[in-house]
């Protein structure tokens, strides 16, 4: 079964990119992949500092982090827009787990894997600039990154009371990246 890890780079407990992941990952489930939905506030790291990573060795939630990362064959990632980037928590999240352990190959939680990207945010872009940055990020460790994204704009008045989008249009647009995603990792795996 294909596996997705779904999460968004922002750790704000109404965070609207948590909810955006969120319904992307229907539409992988619906696709037939096992979803896995994270919150990066459950994984607290320092930020990355080579001087403490040599004396004190990789922080165990960037460990956990990089094990759900090279369990799941693909992921599902919404980002917040800081400043027209994506945002450091999800930046940080990210170079930890590119840390090699032991004789483990390079970058061994992202060769190979293949990711959708989204965004959200109040602002009248959706947090289109960020995914820029975003999208070569992960292309430069090896991740492939899929052509369709989107960015919600006007995210404050995007959800209902129950964390589902108001507009079925874009609904189902979002749930479409996640089935997107999975079909697009079933072929690669046959």
């Amino acid at each position: 079964m294909v596996k997705i890890l779904a999460f968004s780079g922002s750790a704000r407990a109404d965070s609207y990119n948590q909810k955006l992941v969120k319904i992307a990952a229907l539409g992988a489930e619906q696709a037939g992949a096992q979803v896995t939905i994270i919150s990066l506030a459950d994984f607290p790291m320092p930020i990355f500092n080579q001087d403490s990573e040599a004396a004190e060795d990789i922080p165990d939630a960037a460990q956990r982090f990089k094990q759900l990362l090279i369990e799941h064959d693909g992921f599902l990632i919404a980002s917040p827009e800081y400043n027209s980037a994506f945002s450091p928590l999800l930046k940080n999240a990210i170079d930890w787990a590119s840390r090699r352990a032991g004789d483990e190959p390079p970058l061994l939680a992202y060769r190979g894997k293949v990711a959708a990207i989204m965004a959200a945010s109040p602002g009248a872009l959706g947090g289109l600039r960020g995914l820029v940055f975003l999208r070569l990020l992960l292309s430069n460790i090896g991740v492939t990154v899929l052509p369709e994204q989107h960015a919600l704009s006007q995210a404050g008045q995007a959800f209902d009371a129950d964390d589902g989008l108001l507009d079925e249009s874009v609904r189902s647009t979002v749930m479409n990246l996640g089935s997107v995603l999975a079909k697009t990792i079933i072929k690669l795996k046959q």
